[in-house]
């Protein structure tokens, strides 16, 4: 693995100052460890022993061989060929547009840790435990349709809204072990960050699913998850999130196998009697 992919595969396994640190560098990735050790440990506001244990857990004896590696692996991106100009056909904006849509599915699969996502679906699939979901800006409507979906397949689901005061009265309720689901990526939003370190204050699980820069609130998750989002566009893309929203299902169904089905009959039933679906023509 690169030097990038081993420091988002250990962020599970850092301390808090030292994910802080894993962050700071990864959202600002390679130059911010390019200088010394002081401007790197003043910039992530952490202490420069920080700094040391983090590449140490990397497999590094210090600070300097780290610098070194990573110099030698920028320099060898530096060196690498100019792509050459696509000598396919030319194709319809659509189909371009998909193709990097289908690129930022693989980078996402490339780049978030398989235990990662295990452990984040066994969290989610825990009766014992209340799960809250909040988006952001771009993200609400993620959230709002993960939270739907997971009520069908386990009890205790909370959607926060994006009312100004709707995730500070979440916390009231929050216990300890419990699980907030936090979606935030770009730009970083100031409640995903003090959420994300309020529920971590009082016990609560983060699952944080973010952007390939990584969102501050990292600092604070037990889990993240980041997507590749970036498209030649005013916006970015959100399809890997919502890919990854679905794989998280698909996985806690499997883990509630035994009572989905009968959650599912019930709510048919629901349906039915309260006449909420309209039955389709039949053809005469």
């Amino acid at each position: 693995m690169t030097i990038e992919q081993r420091m988002r595969a250990s962020l599970p396994a850092l301390t808090r100052a030292e994910r802080q640190a894993a962050t700071h560098i990864l959202s600002h990735f390679p130059m911010s460890a390019l200088g010394s050790i002081t401007m790197l440990a003043s910039a992530a506001e952490v202490s420069a022993p920080t700094i040391v244990r983090l590449v140490q857990k990397l497999g590094f004896k210090g600070y300097a061989e780290y610098q070194a590696a990573l110099r030698i692996e920028v320099g060898r991106l530096l060196a690498a060929p100019l792509a050459l100009p696509d000598q396919e056909p030319r194709r319809h904006p659509m189909q371009s547009f998909a193709a990097r849509a289908i690129a930022n599915i693989h980078a996402t699969l490339d780049q978030i840790a398989t235990r990662e996502f295990d452990a984040a679906a066994a969290l989610l699939a825990d009766p014992a435990r209340h799960v809250a979901v909040m988006g952001g800006r771009l993200t609400h409507a993620h959230a709002d349709y993960m939270a739907t979906l997971l009520r069908v397949i386990r009890p205790g689901v909370t959607y926060i809204s994006d009312h100004l005061t709707d995730w500070q009265q979440a916390l009231l309720d929050l216990r300890a072990e419990d699980v907030v689901v936090i979606f935030d990526i770009r730009r970083y939003e100031s409640n995903a960050v003090h959420m994300a370190e309020l529920a971590a204050g009082q016990g609560a699980r983060v699952v944080l699913v973010t952007d390939h820069r990584l969102s501050p609130a990292a600092g604070h998750a037990h889990h993240t998850l980041p997507c590749r989002i970036d498209m030649p566009a005013a916006w970015d893309s959100t399809v890997a999130v919502l890919l990854l929203v679905e794989a998280l299902l698909s996985r806690v169904q499997g883990h509630c196998a035994d009572q989905v089905q009968d959650r599912l009959n019930r709510l048919e039933d629901i349906f039915a009697r309260t006449r909420l679906f309209r039955a389709p023509r039949l053809p005469r």
